[in-house]
């Protein structure tokens, strides 16, 4: 029988370029396997597979100290350029900066692979292009996420939503048409993924009370009890998610 191995975490200190010391957690998982260093709210992390040493965990450090700077910060200014393709090194996806190559191909599209992501454009690609296939690549990532949750609340409401669409939405992040379509924002995929579900949750509590009562608030704790935590998420960092990726449609 094979020995479960839990995922072990501990910190180390990296020196930058510009004199600053910042604190990597770096985070030992059964499931990986090869290293990989992203950026998130938390801050930085290093993935690393069980039989990595620390010597190769911090060459990897060492080779990616440009990078990790440029991303940390990115993320505490909350500022993000525009999609240049070349350029732009990393985006943004439930609450992580992953990095970003280009590459040249016959199509354009993004998509993920063990490194990162990789955006694949044709010579001809203009803005338009590269914002379709940006939209396109975090649409299906929603949806992704949308088909792992959706179907533990089915059996909890009267009746399915019709339909679930994405949209990019100025102030609201989801809503319920008469029609029980709902209607959920795009920038959620950049959220972290438990305000994203949270979103989810509340408008498929809708369906059990059309109003903001404490019935409709009773039926949102029974689904899920961690709203508030959500919900102040969102106040803290809701403006700057939906800003981004106004940024990166163009």
């Amino acid at each position: 029988m094979q020995r479960f191995r839990s995922i072990e975490r501990d910190s180390v200190e990296l020196a930058l370029s510009d004199g600053r010391t910042v604190l990597v957690t770096r985070v030992r998982d059964p499931r990986a396997r090869r290293l990989k260093l992203c950026v998130d709210e938390r801050g930085a992390r290093l993935t690393m597979p069980p039989r990595a040493s620390a010597v190769s965990g911090k060459r990897f450090l060492d080779d990616n100290r440009e990078w990790l700077a440029m991303q940390l910060a990115r993320y505490a200014t909350g500022s993000v350029l525009p999609l240049r393709p070349g350029a732009t090194e990393a985006l943004p996806l439930r609450a992580q900066l992953l990095p970003l190559r280009w590459s040249e191909g016959r199509y354009t599209r993004l998509h993920r692979d063990d490194d990162g992501l990789v955006f694949t454009i044709t010579a001809r690609a203009g803005e338009a292009t590269l914002s379709r296939a940006l939209r396109d690549f975090y649409e299906g990532e929603a949806r992704a996420d949308l088909g792992r949750w959706l179907p533990r609340y089915l059996a909890t409401l009267p009746r399915p939503p019709r339909r679930v669409r994405f949209k990019v939405m100025s102030s609201q992040w989801g809503s319920l048409a008469p029609d029980d379509s709902v209607a959920l924002d795009l920038s959620l995929v950049l959220a972290r993924p438990s305000a994203f579900e949270y979103v989810l949750v509340h408008e498929l509590c809708h369906l059990l009370q059309p109003d903001h009562s404490r019935a409709f608030w009773r039926e949102v704790e029974d689904r899920f009890p961690g709203w508030r935590d959500e919900r102040d998420w969102f106040h803290v960092h809701g403006r700057q998610v939906k800003a981004t990726l106004r940024t990166l449609l163009g």
